[in-house]
């Protein structure tokens, strides 16, 4: 569908609507690690909605280049938008991207900063707050998963336990399946 609506973007000159369509697909691309057609899908969805004056979600579609950036192991970068995805929620009051950013901070700090322990572990927790404040309870089972992978890297066998059953809990009370088989994975491996 948002294939569909993107090719609409283009042959109807819906400018407006391109940093809309482009950037859930570029971010759906990403995950699915179609990277070379993400990040230039990304990149235009960010600048197009800058050029536009599209200030709604724009830390959103900053995040969800950063995470593409993640996901091709670019943390550097990664990192750098990432921060300027929180500057954005921050300053247009958008305190559910802000929360999502401060999860993927947290994820960048555990996937190329492993020393950097306590940064991740304040990025989930500040994340895990305004989830839960928000009511964002995906966005709550993330959190707790990113937490115990953290205490599982940094040898803190009991708090990682507590917080990747706390996930999956969550992500059970959910239906949230298809991220069950990577927490009970992580919690056998804690012991």
């Amino acid at each position: 569908m948002l294939e569909r609506g993107l090719e609409g973007c283009h042959s109807r000159d819906l400018t407006s609507l391109f940093p809309w369509v482009a950037s859930p697909l570029g971010a759906l691309y990403a995950r699915a690690r179609r990277f070379s057609e993400a990040l230039p899908l990304l990149a235009q969805a960010v600048e197009r909605a800058a050029t536009c004056g599209i200030f709604a979600d724009q830390a959103l579609r900053v995040a969800w280049l950063s995470e593409a950036y993640l996901l091709t192991n670019q943390g550097d970068q990664a990192r750098q938008l990432a921060e300027h995805a929180l500057e954005l929620s921050r300053t247009h009051q958008e305190r559910g991207n802000q929360a999502w950013v401060r999860w993927l901070l947290g994820q960048i700090e555990v996937h190329h900063d492993l020393l950097a322990g306590e940064p991740a572990k304040e990025n989930y927790r500040q994340a895990l707050t305004l989830a839960e404040e928000l009511g964002m309870r995906p966005l709550q089972a993330h959190c707790h998963l990113g937490l115990g992978t953290l205490y599982s890297k940094i040898g803190r066998v009991e708090a990682a336990r507590a917080e990747l059953s706390a996930a999956i809990a969550l992500y059970r009370a959910m239906d949230m399946t298809f991220w069950l088989p990577e927490v009970e994975t992580a919690l056998v491996q804690v012991g």
